[in-house]
């Protein structure tokens, strides 16, 4: 049985909680149909609670957040802590999101707001790298997004496993135990919808229209997942 701890850095936006749910259920559902008898538990970072030891749990989860790595909040402090910790004891650790570039930016990266714009609905990256964990194989990663910041420098322990234009830095590992992804495989079509429309004041009405325009595409949701599992078991 292994043990999951899911490092939570935000919550889903109150009114799009009811339909949606929150992320600890969006990524639960997912990993449980892959891994049914995991001990699933989650800490409430964004609220100051962290796991009291790396050994608390298997393998760990860190989710996305409305947040910026660089804001300078002391549970971002806090978590960039643990997440250095969890490096040097060499704990399996995947990001996503804010995840993803608050692990680039703890061991050495650089994390900015991108002059690029937003990225949101779906992201279309080609795989440059095959790791044998990647089952089912595949030459593209196209995923949900909703991000403005991105990861413009690599840490020298960065590996990028796949890329665009549009964000070069998309998928990453670290050594054999961490990582990352800046695309969303526990956000479905439906909420990334509702999530543009709640935030289409902030979002340039030519990228808004790009964004639901695309998700109209396939999904790699599923193989994402199914990664992320497979790494997990891989480097556990």
């Amino acid at each position: 049985m292994m043990k999951v701890g899911l490092l939570q850095c935000d919550d889903v936006r109150e009114d799009l909680r009811a339909v949606h749910g929150n992320y600890p259920e969006m990524f639960e559902r997912p990993l449980r149909a892959r891994l049914p008898d995991m001990d699933y538990r989650v800490y409430r970072a964004h609220d100051g609670e962290l796991p009291s030891s790396v050994d608390s749990c298997d393998v760990y989860l860190t989710t996305g957040s409305k947040f910026g790595v660089y804001d300078g909040l002391p549970w971002i402090d806090a978590l960039q802590t643990f997440v250095l910790q969890l490096w040097t004891a060499g704990k399996p650790l995947v990001g996503i999101c804010f995840g993803h570039q608050l692990m680039a930016r703890t061991l050495g990266g650089q994390v900015l707001k991108s002059p690029k714009g937003w990225g949101v609905g779906m992201s279309f990256n080609d795989v440059l790298v095959h790791k044998q964990w990647m089952k089912p194989a595949t030459s593209a990663l196209d995923l949900i997004v909703s991000h403005q910041d991105q990861v413009v420098q690599l840490p020298p322990q960065a590996e990028v496993l796949a890329s665009s234009d549009f964000c070069p830095y998309y998928l990453l590992q670290y050594g054999e135990h961490f990582l990352s992804v800046q695309g969303h495989p526990e956000f479905c079509k439906a909420y990334s919808a509702d999530l543009m429309t709640a935030r289409e004041a902030s979002i340039p009405p030519t990228r808004l229209r790009a964004g639901r325009a695309s998700l109209a595409a396939e999904v790699d949701d599923q193989v994402m997942l199914d990664w992320i599992v497979s790494f997990l078991q891989y480097a556990r």
